[in-house]
């Protein structure tokens, strides 16, 4: 097993101050140091990051810096983040023109999955077809991913068309798209932990880990949930990839998470 760390708990989730305007500009970002964030990835013991497309994007003419980065830190780039809307039809243009910007990087850089969440919600709820249109531009997601070299796979989020475990099913019987279970965003989303990723195993090539509880997303081990458990429903099913702590925020050093958040990796994934 491979364990990876997500940079966004540096910083936390930001976004394109240009995206209030211009959908192409729509990226995620985490305002924090991308340099800060990787090097105490490493010293924490992960082989691995994953990065916003945004926080990517920053790199986009300086191509050998951050590739210089990864390998001063002994790191690779598991994956790029990225986020959609997806129901809009007079914006798809832009919302694919960047995902394929990021997609194209993520290339550049030796990236291995290509991770999306999302979904729009409208102001007055989903539309019966919101469901397809977010499983047509999942497809061709995959697409651009598969042009790229890349794992394509959805990651269901609080506050999208694909909170409830009854969303994210009925989404999926629209798409092809790999499953990244969020191990947070599914409980707070309602869902039993084992049973969704049960029910999607076919589907799981990557995944996220971060604890919860009373509301709050935690370093792993200092929560409630069965990560253990999960552990080894991922092991039963020869499940080998890559493991990333994608924790949004932490009320301390980012650092000092990302230490606990190995510790407990270590000792479930033996």
């Amino acid at each position: 097993m491979k364990f990876g760390y997500q940079t966004n708990t540096w910083g936390g989730v930001v976004g394109h101050p240009a995206g209030v305007t211009s959908i192409k500009d729509l990226f995620y970002l985490t305002n924090g140091s991308n340099e800060e964030a990787i090097s105490d990835i490493s010293s924490a013991g992960y082989q691995g990051i994953e990065i916003f497309d945004g926080n990517l994007y920053q790199y986009a003419g300086e191509v050998n810096k951050f590739k210089e980065l990864l390998e001063e830190n002994k790191v690779s780039l598991v994956g790029v983040y990225s986020g959609a809307n997806f129901i809009y039809d007079d914006v798809l243009a832009d919302e694919f023109w960047r995902i394929e910007e990021a997609a194209k990087l993520g290339k550049e850089f030796g990236a291995e999955h290509f991770v999306v969440g999302g979904g729009a919600v409208r102001a007055n709820g989903p539309l019966p077809e919101d469901y397809s249109r977010v499983g047509k531009g999942l497809d061709k997601v995959v697409e651009i991913a598969n042009h790229y070299g890349l794992k394509a796979s959805f990651h269901p989020h609080l506050g999208t068309i694909a909170q409830a475990p009854e969303q994210i099913d009925r989404i999926f019987e629209y798409t092809s798209i790999d499953f990244c279970p969020d191990t947070a965003h599914l409980v707070a989303g309602g869902a039993d932990l084992l049973s969704i990723v049960s029910k999607h195993i076919d589907r799981v090539k990557y995944v996220h880990f971060k604890d919860y509880a009373n509301g709050d997303f935690l370093p792993l081990g200092e929560g409630e949930l069965p990560l253990d458990k999960l552990a080894q429903l991922l092991l039963d099913n020869k499940y080998d990839g890559w493991v990333t702590v994608e924790l949004d925020y932490y009320n301390g050093h980012p650092k000092d998470g990302a230490v606990i958040s190995k510790k407990y990796l270590d000792s479930v994934f033996k």
